[in-house]
């Protein structure tokens, strides 16, 4: 079985790379869209990005456009509209299927992770969010409307980072 930070992924702009060489410590992958009542979560993403960036945390976004189509662009679409409205400079990966027949082998992997209730499975919507511990463990998974910036989320972060 391939390691979680070996699978092969694309970034939006379709050059090969995977976790590892995107988060050389801990990551935060997040199935993101930008006609989404929850997109407004850009902004928080972006500020854990910068704000944990020294300490080793990588916020990684997967555009999906699974759920109602709510992420239609084109990879020039989406970088644009990512840049322009909420200046996001973390890693987008090419648009992916987190769920379904398609559902790419790191969505394979990640959704094996039960929630804070006990249940694991299909990625709900939007947003849902993966951390990933250094070394590749996925450590906590948060349901869509859990914000970026929840206490539980920053804790986790905390807890797996550096001090």
């Amino acid at each position: 079985m391939t390691a979680l930070t070996e699978i092969p992924l694309k970034t939006l702009e379709g050059e090969p790379t995977t976790l590892g060489q995107l988060a050389d410590g801990a990551a935060l992958v997040v199935n993101v869209a930008s006609k989404c009542g929850l997109t407004p979560q850009y902004a928080a993403l972006e500020k854990l990005a910068k704000d944990y960036r020294d300490r080793g945390l990588t916020v990684i976004g997967v555009p999906c456009n699974q759920f109602m189509g709510q992420e239609p662009g084109t990879p020039e679409e989406i970088r644009e509209f990512c840049s322009t409205t909420y200046g996001v400079s973390f890693p987008l990966l090419e648009k992916t299927d987190v769920n379904g027949e398609n559902r790419h082998p790191l969505y394979a992997e990640l959704t094996k992770t039960p929630d804070d209730g006990g249940e694991a499975g299909d990625v709900q919507w939007n947003f849902e969010k993966f951390l990933i511990a250094p070394g590749g463990k996925v450590v906590r998974r948060f349901r869509p409307r859990t914000e970026p910036d929840a206490p539980e989320v920053i804790s986790a972060i905390e807890e797996v980072l550096p001090r």
